[in-house]
This record gives C-alpha cells, sequence and structure tokens, in this order.
C-alpha cells in the first residue's frame, strides 16, 4: 500500500452508496472539502464576508498550487474552468493571420475550439495524427514550418487516458522557438507535473476533477517572462497598478507581470476555499503516492478485463498511459445503463465505458466491477468465451 486507503476513503460517502469510478468526470465531494465550503457560507452568514480575510486566502491558496506544480505564485491565475484557461493561452499568443498552431488529432474538443476560433484571424490550426499510443515530439516535427507558433495539446486524453510526452515535446517548442500549451485538466492531482521542467508557455485546468472541488474554478500557469502574451480583456483586477479612486484612465493600463493579468474581477471563493482543503488532503498523501496506487489499480483492473476476453481501448504500458482512466471496448449505451443498475457510476466514450480511478479507490473495487461485468450475461462472443 503507497498510503492507508481505507482513512481516505472514509472522506468520501458516496462509497458507501455506490461503486465510484467516474473521477476523469466529476470527483466526489470529500467531508473536509464540504466542511471549507460550510465554513465560508457560514462567514458570509454571519459577517456578510470578511473580504480581506478571503482575498488574503486567496493568496495563500495561490501560493499553495504554485508549489503542486513547481511554481512561483506570480505565474498562477485562477479562471473559471479549463476551457476557460485554453481560450485565454489561445488569444493572448501574438498569432497574425498566416500563422499555424499544431493540435493532436482527436484530441479534447474545447482545446481546438480555442484555436479554431482564430481562424477568423487568418490562423491556421493543423491536426497531428496520432502514430502509435503517444504523442510524442517527433510526430511534430513534419508539420513545422516558418509560420508555426505554438503546440497545444493534453498531458491525459479524455477519451482513452493516454500519456503525452510533454517533457520531450517541451524541448522540441524549446529549440524550435513554439510557444507551448497544455491542458492539463485529467492530470493536475493526479499525477505531479513540473511546469518549469515540462517547457509549457501556459498550463490550464479545471478544479473538479483530480484536485477534488466542485465545478467552477481553474488554474492557470503561465511561465514567467512572457510579457509578450496579453489579455484579450481587461479589468482593474488585471492592471499592475489599479486606480484608487476608480477612474479609469487611458493612461494606466499596464496589465500585472505575472499571471494576474488574466484575472477578471471576482473570483470563485467558495471553490477557491474548497481546494485549500482538497490540496491539504492531496499533501497528506502525496502525488506520487497517488499515481502509484493508481496504476496499481490499473494494472489490476488490466488483468481482470483480460480474463474476461475485453479488450482496452488505449495503451496498456505505463509509460505511455495515464494511472488513472481505461476504456473498455464495450458497447457505451448498453453497458452504461446495466451498470448505472447496479449503482456503478462511469462515464459512456467515444470508443466504449470509460472507467476512472480516484485515490479512493480500491482493489476490492476492481474485483467487484469485473464482477458484475461477469454476472451481466452480456458480455461480448469473444469475451464471454474467454470467461
Amino acid at each position: 500500500m503507497h498510503y492507508d486507503v481505507a482513512a481516505i476513503r472514509r472522506q468520501f460517502p458516496v462509497t458507501e452508496r455506490m461503486l465510484y469510478l467516474d473521477s476523469a468526470h466529476q470527483t466526489p465531494l470529500a467531508t473536509s472539502v464540504r466542511e471549507a465550503l460550510l465554513g465560508f457560507y457560514r462567514e458570509g452568514l454571519e459577517t456578510a464576508g470578511p473580504k480581506p480575510v478571503w482575498l488574503d486566502r486567496i493568496e495563500q491558496v495561490r501560493a499553495r498550487v504554485a508549489k503542486l506544480l513547481n511554481a512561483a505564485p506570480a505565474e498562477i491565475a485562477f479562471t473559471k474552468n479549463t476551457s476557460e484557461g485554453m481560450n485565454i493561452a489561445a488569444n493572448a499568443l501574438p498569432l497574425t493571420a498566416g500563422d499555424n498552431v499544431l493540435l493532436v488529432e482527436g484530441d479534447h474538443p474545447n482545446n481546438a475550439y480555442a484555436f479554431l476560433n482564430l481562424r477568423r484571424k487568418g490562423v491556421e490550426v493543423r491536426f497531428v495524427p496520432m502514430n502509435g499510443e503517444t504523442a510524442r515530439a517527433e510526430m511534430f516535427a513534419p508539420y513545422i514550418d516558418a509560420r508555426t507558433r505554438a503546440i497545444s495539446l493534453s498531458h491525459v486524453t479524455f477519451h482513452a487516458g493516454h500519456r503525452f510526452d510533454i517533457d520531450g515535446i517541451g524541448a522540441l517548442c524549446a529549440e524550435r522557438r513554439l510557444y507551448f500549451v497544455i491542458d492539463a485538466m485529467q492530470s493536475t492531482g493526479v499525477i505531479p507535473l513540473d511546469a518549469g521542467a515540462s517547457g509549457a508557455s501556459l498550463i490550464g485546468s479545471g478544479c473538479h476533477k483530480g484536485l477534488l472541488v466542485p465545478q467552477g474554478l481553474g488554474i492557470l500557469y503561465c511561465r514567467q517572462g512572457l510579457d509578450e502574451l496579453q489579455p484579450a480583456y481587461l479589468a482593474m483586477s488585471s492592471l499592475a497598478h489599479p486606480p484608487g479612486d476608480y477612474i479609469a484612465r487611458a493612461d494606466n493600463m499596464m496589465p500585472k507581470a505575472g499571471a494576474g493579468r488574466f484575472e477578471i474581477g471576482n473570483l470563485n471563493l467558495p471553490d477557491i476555499h474548497a481546494l485549500d482543503a482538497s490540496l491539504t488532503l492531496i499533501e497528506s498523501v502525496g502525488l506520487s503516492a497517488i499515481e502509484a496506487h493508481l496504476y496499481d489499480l490499473g494494472d489490476r483492473l488490466i488483468e481482470r478485463i483480460d480474463d474476461l476476453g475485453v479488450r482496452l481501448v488505449g495503451p496498456r504500458n505505463r509509460a505511455d498511459r495515464s494511472p488513472h482512466i481505461y476504456v473498455l471496448d464495450l458497447p457505451a449505451d448498453a453497458w452504461a445503463e446495466y451498470l448505472a443498475s447496479r449503482q456503478v457510476r462511469v462515464s459512456p466514450e467515444r470508443d466504449g465505458i470509460r472507467i476512472s480511478f480516484g485515490l479512493f479507490n480500491t482493489a476490492e473495487d476492481v474485483d467487484r466491477f469485473a464482477g458484475i461485468l461477469a454476472e451481466s450475461g452480456n458480455l461480448p462472443a469473444r469475451a464471454g468465451a474467454a470467461a
């Protein structure tokens, strides 16, 4: 055991009600995170909001997020979600008509739409097909030319759990002087991510999966020194010197030097309080321990579905796969309905049924799930024969 999973599991009451295998969609609420939310609402109820205290907590949580990503606090902005982060990134890059950006074919659509929206400005989007079971630097090289300005991709794919070689791709971007944008929605809080070592220019992520908070909060990393990246929107909170008299002046529009230049107005204070509690929970376990535990669960799942003759969609090797996302080659609609009837929470995906583990899942969960599959009497013919 990499940590006391039973103790962590007690913080997730949903595990008493169902077999929860859907953390890549939304993680359930932990009791400590719920208490943080209730504490915030209690302060609002009883004091109408101690805003200076809340604003100070924002900076404390910003520093904790920075530590998680091995970044500086000034490199972290709070957003609404990953999609907003990707759109901030796409519009901040100094792209002009004729420039092109490389994306991975079949990656998350909201990464693609952020850049496809720039076609109205004459920016070209090139989709690079995957060769093999992961995206590596060499697959992008043939698509790079003199007008290529950026590569944007996920760290981990939502639809089959591919784990892309961001260090190698980051090194390629540094060599070719390209901006590098990472969608870390499926890896933040699950896989250790060193923002500086990755070579990323910008990293966007929501907080409702591996970071264990309700929807509505995201984080954006912007590497220091990229002052040419400018916000598409501007507000007082974005400025280096916000006017104390609340009067806008055209000669006072310099944005903050750090990632804070991308923040607009009031932030999601309840979720930031929740994130403070979830980071305490994650730090108490350790990201490396979470990753190792989830890989063990994945190995066990692959072994069980092999026994049943069910094919895994996506990579099998640890080096190429995420620790927590696994898609089974089973008809999504029919199996989602059956599993829901057995109190199993999963997600239908483009190629089958997606199983995704959280830090609270156990080996017994895997065995129970395999048993429920076997009990269906509806496995494909090749699987039924193997079973």
